[in-house]
């Protein structure tokens, strides 16, 4: 009989990382406040096969309405990715994405359903956020919209 390769232990519940979830109707403090900090952080769409696509952006965070709010121009491909997820979705309008930052071991995730909002009063709010969470005005572009995001999960260690 041959010997046979050692495998390694199955997953446990037990053994298994803890989780990071942090409650959307209640987040710590320290959660609140990295998210008040100027960083940049990361959206990530899925384009049409499938594949996440990863950019750079500005987010702010409001956990009174669970939303998350990010500008952009109407033609870039986050925006295309989102509104082609929309339109081809089940389960109505929006797409599943996540916006994310990080530093060093401080890290925290927003997960939800994104929408293109094109009212010049909500995008107006938009950039107010914007200035204040990035102590700067956003340059003007009249093909902006505004990329809200219903937040459904929170992540992270802060």
């Amino acid at each position: 009989m041959a010997p046979t390769a050692p495998t390694a232990p199955a997953s446990t519940p037990a053994t298994a990382p803890a989780s990071r979830r942090v409650d959307l109707s209640d987040p710590p403090e320290s959660y609140l406040s990295f998210w008040r900090e100027r960083r940049v952080c990361t959206l990530t769409t899925l384009r049409p096969d499938g594949t996440p696509h990863v950019v750079p952006v500005g987010v702010t965070y409001d956990p009174e309405a669970k939303v998350a709010r990010i500008l952009a121009r109407r033609t870039s491909r986050k925006v295309v990715h989102i509104l082609a997820a929309a339109e081809a979705a089940a389960e109505g309008p929006g797409a599943r994405v996540a916006v994310c930052q990080f530093e060093g071991r401080r890290w925290a995730t927003l997960e939800g359903v994104a929408e293109i909002r094109t009212d010049p009063a909500e995008i107006a709010e938009a950039e107010r956020r914007y200035e204040e969470r990035y102590e700067r005005r956003p340059s003007p572009n009249p093909d902006r919209v505004l990329i809200e995001i219903r937040l459904t999960k929170a992540l992270g260690k802060t």
